[in-house]
Formats: C-alpha cells, structure tokens, sequence
C-alpha cells in the first residue's frame, strides 16, 4: 500500500506568521512618520486598528472553514500587502494625496468579498460545472471597456469602466474566469489535444485539426491588442492559456507554438500603436528621449541611489519617478530597500507561488490541479513581467504588482485567487476521512486521478500447471452456471458496474 500524506493544522504556525506579518505593516507604517517627520502619524491608532483587524478577520475565516488550507499564504498576502500600503502612504507624504486612506478602504472592501468567497465556496470542484459559461462571462468582462460612454481611455490604453467616480479594470475579474474557463475545458478535451501529430526534430506537434482552441484564443487576444491597445492583459490572458496547455497535455509543442503566436502579437502591437513603440524603445535605450521615457530613467536612478541595501525606509525620493504608486511601486521598494530588499520581496512572491504548485501536485483530481497551476502561473507571470519591466530586462507592459501596487480592481480580483488557491490547498491537505458527504463524496482518489492508474494484469496459469478433475472430486456442473441470468460465484462483475459507480 502506498504511503499516505498527512497534514496538520499548522494553526499555530499560521498565526504567528500572521502576527509577523501584521506587525511587519505596523512598523513600515510608524517608521514613515517617524523619518519623514520626526513624529508617529497622526491617525496611526485608527490606521493601525483597521489593519490589525482585517488581517484577524480574514485570518479567523480561513481557520473557521479552511482549517486545513496551507498556513503560510494568507500570511504572505498581508506582508506583501503592509509593504504595499506602507509604501504608497509614504509616497502620499510627497504629494500631499491620501492614497493609503483609499487603498485601505479598497482593502477592506476585498477582505469582505475574500471572506464571501471563502464561506460560500465549500468545494471547488463546482466551478467545473459551467465551462462554456465562464468563457462567455470572461470574454464579455474583456469586451466592456469598448461600450461607447462606458470604457475610458487612460495611458493609450482602453482596458477601465468608470462606475460613478470609481473607476474599474474588468480584466482582472475575468483572469479568474478565464482561469476557471481554461482549467474546465482542459480537462474535458486534454486527451484529444494531446494527440500528437507529425515529428518535427525530435518534437511532436498538435495535428492541423486540434489547432482550433489556441487559434481562437489567438484570435480574441488580437482582438484586444487592436481595440483595446493592452499588450499587457494580451500576453497575459495568451500565455495563461498556453501554460495550462502544456501542463494539461505535457506536449512541448505547445509551448513552442505559443512562444510563436506570442512573437506575433508583438510584432503586431508595435507596427500598430506608438505607446508600444514607446515602451520597446524606452527598454532598448531609454536615454534617447528623456522626455518619453521618464519612467524608465528615473527607476533606473533610483536603483542606482538605492544599492544593495537601500537609503533607507522613508528617506529616499522615489516620489521623483512617475507612477510610484502603480507600475513603479517596485522601482520605490528597490531605492528604499535596495537590490537584497527587492529581490526578498520577489521571493515572497516565488514561495507563494511555489506552494500552490506543491499543492497542484498533490491534487488527485484533474480540475483543481489545472486552476491551481493556472492561478499560480498568473501570479508568476505578472511578477515577472513587471518586475522585468522596471529593470529593463522586458519591455513595460502596464501590468501591476499584485498586493502591492495601488489599484481596488487588481486587490479584489488578487484576493479572490488567493481565496480559491486557498480552497484547493484544503481539499488537498484535508484527511479523507473529514471530506464532506455530497455530490463528490462518492469519488474515490483513484476516480480522479488526472492519470489514471494502471492495474496490473492477472498472471496467466502455466501451462504445465495441472488442472483438477471436477469429476474426481464428485462435483457436478453448478445449477445456473449455464443460466447467463445466474452469476457466477467468482465471476468478476460486469466492468460497465464500476463505471456506472463513477459517474
């Protein structure tokens, strides 16, 4: 019998972290009154009350209904997400703005629809129920910003709505659908796409006729690039889909093709549209045009400023290089903090990531393996590629930070994956005697393995082996054994009986 893996609470693990992490913002908060005016704020009980009291919140829920989820991600959420407000309240102190007081309520507003999501969401596994309609929300979320008088233009890009005097980025809510939609419809069709067709230098590719769902999803991240001019979401939404291709299939050739269609849509974003010239300029040599590539320079000074170990919390000027608070909140950390404190917040971000994948490959059923991934690979790729922006080793692509950045679209849309990838870890973690009785209560794990076991054959008698003569022993034939309405006592049962028993 094969070993079995069992997990603990970690309870007490999960809240001292958490109190490490609360703490960790208390203090990044408090210094940035104390360096930048010689006093603790001036509200910093209030600020402080709020903040200690939504992480225990979200804490108390997740041990409430998830107490088995992986202890360590809420925690680093929170310590990314203290960086994140310590550093945009310390901006604020440069140009006057209350931008943590906005970002805190948006925080507030995301604890309640992650803790919604937590309560309400009892197994993942329900998702994959909807597939064609979590393709038809997600594309509609994507097409909203092109309703006249509804979509606003901001940066050359038309990716926000304006609700009253909020405005809102649906691209992120419908990474998650889209998510979902992709892990979904994989596992229905993983077999027939991972047919492999001719040999090319050693490399399987895809038969012509399996090229229709990468052909449609290229097609529609065209359709984005052209109307709504975001290279950003483009790749992101693109290469979400080609990861979880290639991990659903385990075929190279995928990822080949998409490296490919990849290539194209940036030769198409840059032949069409001057910011992205702009931006592919501003990352080969920014020093060309001042004016144009501001951004670039001055993140590029401030790191220079900053070295290894930062000037120091609250007594650098990050303030000096545009969009602080956004897309350069990174270039902010990486002078106050330095290249080690930097490089320290990317692995927060590389263990959560690693633990979700971990508890991808524990899973025992193909859907919740293939969200997992797809969520994790979302998080990683947007670190990458924001984090490759600001040091030039990409092109800026206007994606933002995740729990860091300023943004109430991106925060909420970030918590509802956090809740999810929460949701899988528990039901990975969890003792199978603890599942709950419902409709997936019957599933045994090998039922949904994404690899169906292999049982091995009954050995052949040898054929030297004799056979006992009925006769010898005075038996005679069985009553019924001729009857195919009476089984036999020894029979194996009618194989289509077990499959019936997993459906």
């Amino acid at each position: 019998m094969a070993d079995t893996v069992v997990y603990r609470r970690r309870t007490v693990v999960s809240a001292l972290m958490m109190v490490f992490a609360l703490g960790l913002g208390c203090a990044g908060y408090l210094l940035v009154g104390l360096n930048q005016n010689g006093a603790l704020p001036a509200d910093w009980v209030t600020a402080l009350a709020a903040w200690v009291v939504l992480g225990g919140v979200a804490w108390g829920v997740v041990r409430w209904r998830l107490p088995y989820a992986d202890p360590l991600l809420l925690p680093l959420v929170f310590l990314l997400n203290g960086l994140g407000l310590s550093m945009i309240y310390r901006l604020d102190q440069a140009d006057r703005l209350a931008s943590a007081n906005l970002q805190m309520m948006w925080l507030g507003a995301s604890v309640v629809v992650f803790c919604g999501v937590v309560v309400l969401l009892r197994d993942h596994r329900v998702l994959q129920r909807y597939t064609y309609l979590w393709f038809l929300a997600g594309f509609l979320l994507l097409l909203t910003p092109l309703v006249p008088g509804l979509g606003k233009e901001s940066h050359g890009a038309r990716i926000w709505i304006r609700l009253g005097s909020f405005s809102f980025q649906p691209a992120e809510i419908a990474k998650i659908v889209l998510s979902i939609a992709f892990a979904s419809y994989l596992v229905e069709k993983r077999d027939v796409l991972a047919t492999a067709g001719r040999r090319f230098l050693g490399i399987d590719f895809p038969r012509a006729r399996d090229l229709g769902p990468i052909g449609v999803v290229w097609v529609f991240s065209l359709i984005i690039l052209v109307f709504e001019k975001d290279l950003g979401t483009t790749l992101l939404f693109f290469g979400l889909f080609v990861a979880m291709l290639y991990v659903a299939t385990e075929r190279p050739s995928w990822a080949i093709l998409g490296v490919v269609m990849v290539g194209a849509l940036g030769v198409v974003g840059y032949s069409m549209f001057d910011h992205v010239q702009t931006r592919f300029s501003s990352w080969l040599n920014p020093f060309t045009d001042y004016d144009k590539n501001l951004q670039v320079i001055s993140a590029q000074f401030g790191f220079a400023w900053g070295g290894l170990f930062g000037t120091g919390w609250g007594l650098g000027r990050p303030y000096l290089t545009p969009l602080s608070k956004n897309d350069f909140i990174g270039a902010a950390l990486g002078e106050e903090l330095g290249l080690f404190g930097l490089c320290a917040v990317v692995m927060l971000f590389g263990i959560i990531v690693a633990r979700v994948l971990r508890a991808a490959l524990g899973s025992n059923e193909p859907f919740g393996k293939l969200l997992a991934t797809g969520l994790a690979f979302a998080f990683a790729l947007q670190v990458f590629v924001i984090t490759g922006g600001i040091t030039r080793l990409l092109p800026l692509t206007g994606l933002t930070t995740p729990f860091v950045s300023q943004g109430g679209s991106s925060l909420i849309s970030n918590y509802i994956m956090l809740a999810l990838m929460l949701a899988i870890t528990h039901q990975v973690r969890r003792p199978q005697a603890e599942a709950p009785a419902g409709e997936f209560a019957s599933l045994s794990a090998e039922a949904t393995q994404a690899i169906p076991a292999i049982r091995a054959a009954a050995p052949e008698p040898r054929a030297d082996t004799p056979r006992p003569d009925p006769a010898a022993f005075g038996a005679t034939q069985p009553v019924g054994m001729d009857d195919p309405t009476v089984p036999h006592p020894i029979a194996s049962p009618d194989p289509r009986s077990r499959e019936e028993d997993l459906t």
